[in-house]
């Protein structure tokens, strides 16, 4: 049996449990492996889980998403990645009941990135592909001989469907283009680190508190429980000695049944059973029993090493050394918890029996905020309808998003107080009642920026005082301010060479001061940020189908004499706007660089601008050192790195792609 030797390997979602003592294993046994991280640090991931691995010269961490397609073949190439082990996934089964869609978009929508990078760069010589006994679906109780790698799939629910799915792209990409793909499926595994909605580590945690463990049914369901440390060892095995094409169960023989589960966790904890586990209302569907036939992986040399009252033991020891490992998990402890999969930490949508609504609570210092379920009245709650208070009516971004609205059926008006007046605010806020409002108001320039160097004082008012005005009456009143900003604040650097395709991310520090403008912009984004009720969309040389619109980008370079001819991140408003309103209806906040991924020239617009609409066109290109001599402040040119909206939003075009698809196929006349 050949042996496989990686040199480069990344692996996605090592900051989650089982993909993290993957990496700590193998970054500490083989130190001439080079061990890139890339894990988006979903709810149930945690920087901690690679402590041991931080100071290691062989490790790197990077935060990102598997969906941004950009992102990962940057990866695949700069890193000079060999090999790939995809853990990365949403997993917990209760979620996918009442999430499905953030499933499907994580587990398939997600695999498939990186296959098509597989594909592009053509340098992996592994993809091992980490499934779950659960596609397999339910196995007979009286079933002697578990599922075998050649069973067939038969997932029961959204999460194991999305993981069958994604097996079978895997499959696919295996057959089709070649790629050398490995698929294990594993039957539970426990252990330190695990994030407590799973069975073992919640119920070690509430018989920590003294509360009921809440057994979904009558507790008959059978599972098999690995050790992660044993886990961690069959992938180092399947890593190097895995046979390309194939799939391994990676699984027990020792079945156990939760309501047994349940009991030997009471007896560590001198718990009474009778009184300590409490019967709750089972899932939608539940599956009996999992069973795998795991002689293929032991055949590599594989075994389980760990009992389970050895390893219960340990697990039980890391908990309670390690109690607020995970900061405030109270919502995650509820029998029917149901996380939502959204940016910026841990939701739950109040699906509990008997519960319903939100209240805050602040986690530890470095984790993020949970919303709990809190108890409710009879009755059902209704959704309230929105109704959007918009700033900017005169301007070309408000004046479209209130057709947006109308074209939407949202309620809307716009605002009639000045932005530097807060009793203006107040009394829109008061009489509009709206749910979210939309700033779209500021000072960008008559014609254009320039006018900004002689009108400081406006610009000051209008940019900066307007705008923190109104964030801080929203956050009296708890709106929601979706704010439009600007990503003129930055241009090429060493760090983010021109071309390079290195974008500047939401995170990065402003470089640019080449104009007061930009300056004001800058200046008050570092401050929004002392707002949590603010959503700053980062624009950048806003684009629309409107092509006699004088403030679209694409009419003023038609019309100027001469063009610089350098690659800029754009915003197509045709496709963005309407993902605004989107952001607001699931309440997305902090900073987003609001532009198409990628980006584009001058003279790739003029040549689209010449192919479709005028076959005449000519234009002519002058420098830099050039355009100064004809303008009063520098511009800003930069790329920036698209990245987070596009794993929000997957189906968010290229900027090339969203140019041609928005702008000039409707306006197409050659």
């Amino acid at each position: 049996m050949a042996s496989y030797t990686p040199k480069n390997i990344l692996i996605t979602g090592a900051a989650g449990f089982i993909a993290s003592h993957v990496a700590n294993r193998l970054i500490r046994n083989y130190p001439d492996y080079k061990i890139v991280v890339l894990d988006k640090l979903d709810y149930c991931s945690n920087l901690k889980n690679l402590n041991p691995s931080k100071s290691s010269p062989n490790f790197k961490f990077v935060k990102g998403d598997i969906a941004s397609a950009d992102l990962v073949n940057y990866l695949l190439i700069t890193e000079g990645i060999d090999t790939i082990m995809h853990f990365a996934a949403q997993t917990h089964v209760d979620n996918s009941f009442g999430n499905s869609f953030e499933f499907t978009k994580n587990n398939i929508y997600g695999t498939h990135v990186l296959l098509e990078a597989c594909k592009v760069t053509g340098q992996i010589r592994r993809f091992i592909h980490v499934s779950t006994d659960e596609v397999y679906g339910e196995t007979d109780e009286d079933a002697v001989v578990g599922n075998h790698e050649a069973s067939q799939l038969l997932p029961t629910n959204p999460y194991s469907a999305t993981k069958a799915g994604a097996e079978m792209l895997v499959m696919a990409y295996g057959r089709s283009y070649g790629l050398p793909v490995i698929t294990t499926r594993g039957n539970n595994v426990y252990g330190p680190n695990q994030f407590p909605e799973k069975l073992i580590p919640k119920f070690v945690l509430l018989a920590m508190r003294g509360k009921p463990l809440p057994i979904h049914g009558d507790g008959s369901n059978v599972r098999s429980y690995l050790y992660c440390e044993d886990v961690a060892e069959a992938f180092e095995c399947i890593l190097h000695k895995g046979e390309v094409g194939h799939v391994y169960n990676i699984g027990t023989k020792k079945e156990r049944r939760v309501i047994d589960v349940a009991k030997d966790i009471c007896k560590l904890f001198n718990m009474d059973p009778e009184a300590s586990i409490k019967f709750v209302e089972n899932r939608p569907f539940n599956d009996q029993r999992y069973f795998l036939d795991d002689q293929k992986l032991k055949n590599l040399g594989w075994s389980e090493r760990t009992t389970w009252e050895e390893g219960l033991k340990k697990t039980m020891e890391w908990y309670t050394q390690n109690p607020d490992w995970w900061g405030d998990v109270s919502g995650a402890l509820l029998p029917h918890p149901r996380m939502l999969m959204m940016p910026g930490g841990r939701h739950f949508d109040g699906s509990e029996e008997n519960s319903a609504g939100a209240a805050s609570l602040s986690n530890d210092a470095g984790q993020t905020r949970m919303v709990v379920p809190t108890p409710r009245s009879s009755g059902s709650l209704q959704k309230p309808s929105l109704k959007f208070l918009i700033y900017g009516r005169t301007g070309w971004i408000g004046g479209l998003l209130g057709k947006l609205c109308e074209k939407q059926g949202i309620a809307f008006e716009y605002g009639k107080g000045r932005l530097e007046d807060r009793a203006s605010l107040l009394q829109d806020i008061q009489s509009v009642k709206p749910t979210h409002v939309f700033n779209a108001a500021g000072v960008t320039g008559r014609p254009n920026v320039d006018w900004c160097e002689t009108h400081k004082t406006e610009t000051i008012r209008a940019n900066v005082a307007g705008t923190l005005t109104l964030a801080d009456v929203c956050r009296e009143h708890g709106l929601l301010m979706m704010n439009f900003a600007t990503g003129c604040i930055f241009e090429y650097d060493e760090k983010h060479p021109l071309g390079s395709g290195i974008g500047f991310k939401e995170e990065d520090t402003p470089n640019f001061t080449g104009s007061f403008y930009s300056k004001t912009k800058a200046m008050v984004e570092e401050l929004l940020k002392e707002f949590e009720n603010v959503c700053t969309l980062r624009v950048r040389m806003p684009i629309s189908s409107d092509l006699k619109n004088p403030r679209n980008f694409i009419t003023k370079i038609t019309r100027y004499n001469k063009v610089v001819n350098i690659p800029n991140s754009m915003t197509v408003l045709d496709e963005l706007l309407p993902i605004s309103i989107e952001m607001a209806k699931r309440n997305l906040k902090g900073i987003w660089n609001f532009t198409n991924p990628g980006a584009v020239s001058h003279n790739e617009i003029l040549e689209m601008y010449r192919d479709y609409m005028d076959p005449s066109f000519e234009w002519a290109n002058f420098t830099l050192e050039e355009q100064a001599k004809v303008i009063v402040a520098p511009r800003s040119n930069n790329e920036m790195d698209a990245s987070k909206l596009k794993g929000e939003f997957p189906e968010l075009l290229s900027i090339k792609e969203s140019l041609i698809k928005y702008v000039f196929e409707p306006n197409k006349t050659t």
